[in-house]
């Protein structure tokens, strides 16, 4: 019998509840041999909920031989320090979207896991939703003829007391605002399905919906990896907060993916329909969304570590859309 992978989730905020959860469904698979937290009370929180062994001493961990891989649920201001340390001690890492606050450091971080040879993934979990996974399969196999238009957007809500908490929204802690930590799960699915080649045209606001450092509503007119146009609307002032959509129209289809549901309306009548498997998590309550996702995206990241390839989501993945990111706010800066 294979043994099972040893665990490590290292950071244990609000991210670790639906990793937390997952990974409880794969006990059959790998074991959680410690929760991390520089916290003593957050650990003491953690381990009420979840029966795993919690630790404030991440160098112990680092040095355990039984652990093959951690995951790492810091904010994205830590995210190079504490992914290199773990690469370099040998482990296997899964880091939280973002891939970090900047492009550069992204970069940094991407080129210590190629060095070192460990398997390197990044959560962006939309790619694994079953509707998605449909969407992809159907473009790959020709089924929506050739694309000739595309449409992205994420009205999302976060009241004002979201952006409240220290750090939130800033430069300093997230590196961004709606784009870089609230839409980049819709635009990385969006850029893996059509392909984006170019950035026509951006703006961007904070609107006097919000304090906060950086912004919370973006447009953007796009280009297509084909060529066609495409449209990208993404903000966190949308009261109450609505599912993200993705519209695609092909010469033979029209897809449209709401949230996790997705339409298939074919030009000869036929038409297919993929329904969601809960909420997305677009209004005040930032975990209303069931836990499906994040379950595969770390079976996936078992895969690769047992197989010996890469993830689905390749931290070389996650740089590309964290450099649409910068395209697209580049571009709505006016010119000097």
């Amino acid at each position: 019998m294979t043994r099972k992978l040893g665990i490590a989730v290292i950071g244990l905020g609000p991210a670790s509840l639906p990793h937390s959860k997952s990974l409880l469904d794969l006990a059959d698979r790998a074991e959680v041999r410690f929760a991390v937290s520089r916290s003593a009370e957050r650990a003491e929180a953690f381990a009420a909920q979840f029966p795993f062994p919690t630790t404030t001493d991440l160098d112990a961990v680092l040095a355990d031989p039984t652990v093959d891989a951690v995951i790492v649920l810091t904010p994205p201001s830590s995210h190079l320090d504490v992914s290199a340390r773990c690469l370099e001690a040998g482990k296997h890492v899964l880091v939280e979207k973002p891939l970090e606050l900047t492009s550069a450091r992204g970069q940094s971080l991407v080129e210590t896991a190629r060095r070192t040879g460990k398997v390197f993934g990044v959560v962006l979990q939309h790619r694994f939703r079953p509707a998605s996974l449909r969407l992809k399969a159907a473009l790959d196999a020709g089924e929506l003829g050739s694309i000739e238009a595309a449409f992205l957007s994420v009205p999302w809500w976060r009241p004002q007391s979201y952006y409240d908490e220290p750090g939130r929204g800033t430069l300093a802690r997230d590196g961004g605002g709606v784009l870089l930590t609230q839409a980049i799960h819709s635009l990385d699915l969006f850029r893996s399905l059509v392909g984006v080649s170019k950035v026509v045209a951006a703006q961007s606001r904070t609107t006097g919906l919000h304090r906060m450092e950086t912004e919370d509503y973006v447009s953007a007119l796009l280009e297509t990896g084909s060529g066609a146009p495409a449209t990208l609307v993404a903000t966190t002032a949308a009261y109450p907060g609505y599912p993200e959509r993705i519209e695609i129209t092909g010469t033979k289809a029209f897809a449209s993916l709401i949230g996790g549901r997705l339409r298939l309306a074919f030009l000869d009548g036929r038409e297919e329909i993929v329904e969601a498997e809960g909420a997305t998590g677009s209004g005040a309550n930032i975990m209303d969304f069931p836990h499906d996702a994040h379950r595969a995206v770390i079976a996936d990241f078992l895969d690769a570590i047992e197989t010996g390839r890469d993830p689905v989501v390749t931290g070389e993945e996650a740089l590309a859309s964290q450099r649409l990111v910068d395209a697209i706010l580049t571009a709505s800066r006016p010119a000097a």
